[in-house]
């Protein structure tokens, strides 16, 4: 009796869930080190770009693997060691190319506190993510890295916007940039996480049509989108930290509650 042929696969498909998202991540590793490239020939709007993309996709991996259920530890190490190259690296050299290079030593020593205050966010987020509270998941302890990799671009972003309405002195606000960002990333001061965000259907619509207008700006108006992107990000991070302390407060009391029933019973 003939036996029935056997179906010949590359990858099973386990290794097939885990792998894709892997290939994204590299994929954005690849674009946020172009992006140096295009920097040192001086192409520094297509380095923006390079890291604007990046980020995006850094966005989409985490969220394929864990839609495809192909979550793995090899793409939590990658994914980390990804963020250090795309948005401490990177944005460092691309800031260094265009102007901190004219403070000399001063200037690398920056893009150094920066790049090393990047490694230990996400440091600092590998050990404690897993050992956070459910409602603790909707934040992040500091600006995420992908955040902090667009916002030391700012003054390089305003340049190239059309939303020159003050006059301003790079020579100052790009090292005050650096210093402030690297803070933010290392701090442990509250700021929203999308992660875990969860939409009702009836608003899907909604949504979709945000986003489409969302990136239909970005494409037409890409730089004044993103400094306005930007700007709303730092302007939300003190309603973030008061959002915290709120929910905090309530988890907080209920717990009291909680302990207090117990000890009647």
């Amino acid at each position: 009796m003939e036996q029935p042929k056997k179906n010949f696969n590359l990858v099973s498909n386990k290794n097939s869930r885990i792998i894709l998202p892997n290939i994204f991540t590299l994929v954005g590793v690849c674009i946020g080190l172009s992006s140096i490239k295009f920097a040192f020939d001086g192409r520094f709007e297509i380095a923006v770009i390079a890291i604007i993309v990046a980020s995006i996709i850094d966005g989409l991996d985490g969220r394929i693997a864990r839609l495809i259920k192909g979550t793995s530890k090899v793409g939590k190490e990658l994914d980390s060691l990804t963020d250090v190259i795309s948005f401490g690296v990177a944005p460092a050299f691309i800031m260094y190319f265009w102007k901190l290079n004219e403070l000399g030593r001063i200037g690398w020593l920056i893009c150094l506190i920066y790049v090393v205050c990047v490694a230990l966010r996400l440091a600092r987020f590998n050990v404690n993510s897993s050992n956070q509270s459910y409602w603790q998941e909707n934040f992040f302890e500091g600006v995420p890295s992908p955040a902090g990799g667009v916002l030391v671009l700012m003054p390089l972003i305003f340049s190239f916007s059309e939303l020159q309405l003050i006059q301003i002195n790079f020579d100052y606000i790009v090292p005050l940039f650096f210093v402030v960002i690297s803070i933010l990333l290392i701090s442990k001061i509250p700021t929203y996480s999308l992660k875990r965000i969860v939409v009702p259907r009836s608003t899907t619509i909604f949504l979709l049509f945000g986003i489409v207008l969302y990136f239909g700006l970005l494409l037409i108006y890409n730089f004044n989108t993103i400094l306005l992107s930007g700007l709303i990000y730092l302007a939300v991070i003190p309603v973030s930290i008061v959002h915290y302390f709120k929910i905090k407060s309530q988890f907080k009391t209920q717990l009291e509650d909680t302990e207090d029933d117990e000890d009647i019973l």
